[in-house]
């Protein structure tokens, strides 16, 4: 589970190094034991992937003074300091001073286990947490706008582009909250229309008596209240793009002359005699299945069929947990500079949270849950969290963090083997076993 992280253990008593050592090798953990502080020091630097478990009386420097050394290196690298019994003020002294964690002689091998697994888990979420910062501060293009790096969102991403430098209209297919504007505007973004206008429609956010006016614009004298000319957000999309979002919501008289435009791409203003020719992209956007719908009667089959040409499908966040972490650090970091706040670092126990999570609002509920967490802290709960919430074992959650380093490392080394071994510190063969445990084609990233 910790697979390239280790504990650094100093202890200057042979027997009881050679113990605790053993102790936590059993319990699956790599372990580097020293005798002094002064042998520990030399192996340490910024960003290393270990802890750090500390007698505070040794020869020479003493636990206290190692981990004041230790955070002047590493500020972030947890330090478990193991004091005498009943030395209360050691104990407070290393806590001021940022210890992680104490222990107090004498303590069960269960209890020295289990606070140097949980101080493990908190250096490989603050490892997690740097790379995401990474990613995110070298992102350009459509990767600073969709973010997330797991195979569903790349090939999202390559449908974009590839769809982009055609003329073709798109139908978006996704769940409530999954980014459909916002790959709408991508689409427009990275086409030759991107220098004219983008133009979003609610279908369900109009009345009826409306739509005519906004969709096709009118003449004055048109209807008793059009004292001018209006030009309709068809005709103001000329030469972009048009996003028809909640196109289910649409009425079907609505819906022919919609049709009718896609057909001949020529419009009249309400009022009008004159057709003008129209040349843009229409995007139409829905979370329900229209053919569905067509086949009840709900949505006409003629519209269906025009429209259904080229697809993009959003996978809901639940098929996606990977990029959870990377998707709540991006808004954490968005609501701190909105509300003038530093950004807070999530803990691990509310990372953990984050990846057993359902996310039914999909990426908007994770955007509001980054809000929450920016303005009340850790106190904040999770958007709708409840006893159905499914719970993920720590194991299996730990698999995921391990799936997005490898991913994150050969990305970042372009799939060159060697250099991501020594990027994570891992033998050829640890790696390898690895990648196919989590079904990682290293091809993917060159």
């Amino acid at each position: 589970m910790f697979e390239g992280f280790k504990v650094l253990f100093v202890e200057d008593d042979p027997p009881v190094r050679a113990s605790l050592v053993q102790t936590l090798e059993l319990s699956g953990l790599e372990v580097q034991a020293f005798g002094t502080a002064e042998q520990l020091l030399p192996q340490l630097a910024a960003g290393l992937p270990a802890i750090v478990i500390t007698d505070v009386r040794l020869p020479g420097m003493d636990g206290l003074t190692l981990l004041d050394r230790i955070k002047a290196i590493d500020p972030e690298m947890p330090v478990v300091v193991v004091t005498a019994h009943g030395d209360v003020s050691m104990a407070v002294r290393a806590m001021r001073s940022g210890a992680y964690d104490f222990i107090e002689k004498p303590f069960s091998p269960e209890r020295f286990v289990e606070t140097a697994t949980r101080a493990l888990e908190r250096r490989m979420m603050r490892v997690a947490l740097d790379e995401l910062r990474e990613q995110l501060a070298e992102r350009s293009g459509i990767e600073s706008v969709l973010l997330g790096q797991s195979a569903a969102m790349q090939e999202v991403k390559r449908m974009i582009l590839r769809l982009a430098a055609t003329s073709a209209d798109v139908m978006i297919h996704g769940e409530t909250g999954t980014g459909k504007e916002v790959v709408a505007r991508c689409l427009h973004d990275h086409s030759p229309r991107r220098d004219r206008h983008f133009v979003a429609i609610n279908c369900g956010g109009l009345p009826d008596t409306l739509l005519d006016s906004e969709l096709f614009g009118h003449e004055a004298g048109a209807f008793t209240s059009a004292a001018k000319r209006r030009i309709g957000r068809i005709e103001h999309a000329n030469g972009g793009t048009l996003l028809l979002d909640e196109i289910e919501s649409m009425p079907m008289p609505m819906q022919i002359k919609l049709l009718r435009i896609l057909q001949e791409r020529r419009l009249a203003r309400l009022g009008s005699n004159e057709e003008l020719p129209v040349n843009l992209r229409v995007v139409a956007a829905t979370k329900y299945d229209l053919l569905t719908l067509s086949e009840q009667g709900r949505f006409r089959a003629d519209l269906y069929y025009r429209l259904n040409v080229a697809v993009l499908r959003l996978p809901p966040l639940r098929e996606r947990r990977e990029d959870i972490p990377l998707l709540f650090t991006h808004f954490v970091r968005a609501a701190a500079e909105r509300y003038g706040l530093p950004p807070p670092e999530p803990s691990a126990e509310r990372l953990r949270e984050l990846m057993a999570h359902d996310w039914p609002g999909n990426v908007r509920e994770v955007r509001n849950a980054a809000d929450r967490f920016v303005l009340e802290g850790e106190a904040s709960p999770l958007p709708g969290a409840d006893e159905r919430t499914p719970v993920v074992p720590l194991a299996q959650q730990m698999e995921r963090v391990e799936k997005a380093l490898i991913e994150q490392a050969l990305r970042r080394c372009q799939g060159r083997m060697q250099d991501v071994m020594q990027q994570l510190g891992t033998p050829k063969k640890t790696l390898y076993d690895k990648l196919h445990r989590h079904g990682i084609d290293p091809e993917r990233f060159r």
